[in-house]
């Protein structure tokens, strides 16, 4: 995909790799519209950085996502690029009372969640003539971390999903792209200090290179998550699972 001169719309951009990814995109001249549910976030990125938009969405309740869809069809009928991020992990315990709760909400979130993002704008999307979707998966697709295994069944279905959302779109104008994230420094699951984690803009800085770099490329492989990745392949599953399950 191109990476300036696009309109691209953040779903899930009001903090770690999302937000990461709109002041990326906003400083490399795109148009940058962040979604999110949170709107005091929205208002602090809007105030702190002059020209990114920002819409109120919601991807689990589809009345949000149709009237995000009808302002941002309104607003900015040049939109090109969708950024599917937003996603929640949270860790599940299946023996405890709230694992179910848990695994619905992750569920409808980060799988539902996109596909209805997708649903609404591919239409828009399908008439621009360098439009890009950017689904956004993890390492954990490939070797799931067994204290969130429904994120990382999420993820997993996120990678497929993409895969047969390329074959179908293969005679539009949109191109799918995979960004496939190993563990970053961010808030989610509590990781922002982490030895063991790629410090955010370490992750950025490489991912957009990659973008720039590999305009054709189907995923976004920064070298830290190459192992997880390709370790079945490679013959390294059972160890690249006991190091993410901490073993």
């Amino acid at each position: 995909m191109k990476t300036t001169d696009n309109t691209v719309l953040i779903v899930g951009g009001t903090s770690g790799i999302g937000l990461g990814l709109a002041l990326r995109f906003h400083e490399s001249g795109n148009k940058v519209i962040v979604a999110g549910r949170r709107k005091q976030l929205l208002d602090t990125i809007t105030a702190g950085h002059p020209g990114i938009e920002a819409l109120v969405l919601d991807v689990t309740d589809p009345a949000s996502i149709a009237s995000a869809h009808e302002t941002v069809t309104r607003a900015h009928p040049e939109l090109n690029v969708l950024v599917n991020m937003a996603g929640i992990m949270l860790p599940e315990d299946v023996r405890g009372p709230d694992f179910l709760a848990t695994a619905e909400s992750t569920v409808t979130t980060n799988l539902l969640g996109p596909i209805r993002v997708l649903a609404a704008f591919i239409p828009l999307l399908a008439k621009q003539p360098d439009a890009a979707v950017i689904n956004v998966s993890s390492g954990l697709a490939f070797v799931p971390h067994p204290v969130s295994p429904t994120y990382s069944a999420t993820k997993a279905a996120i990678h497929s999903f993409t895969e047969g959302l390329r074959v179908q779109l293969a005679d539009t104008p949109i191109q799918v792209l995979e960004l496939v994230p190993p563990a970053v420094r961010t808030t989610l699951m509590g990781q922002q200090d982490s030895e063991q984690a790629m410090p955010l803009e370490d992750f950025l800085d490489e991912a957009m290179e990659r973008l720039r770099t590999e305009p054709e490329a189907k995923e976004i492989l920064v070298e830290n998550v190459r192992f997880l990745r390709f370790a079945e392949v490679n013959g390294d599953y059972d160890r690249a699972l006991a190091m993410v399950g901490g073993h």
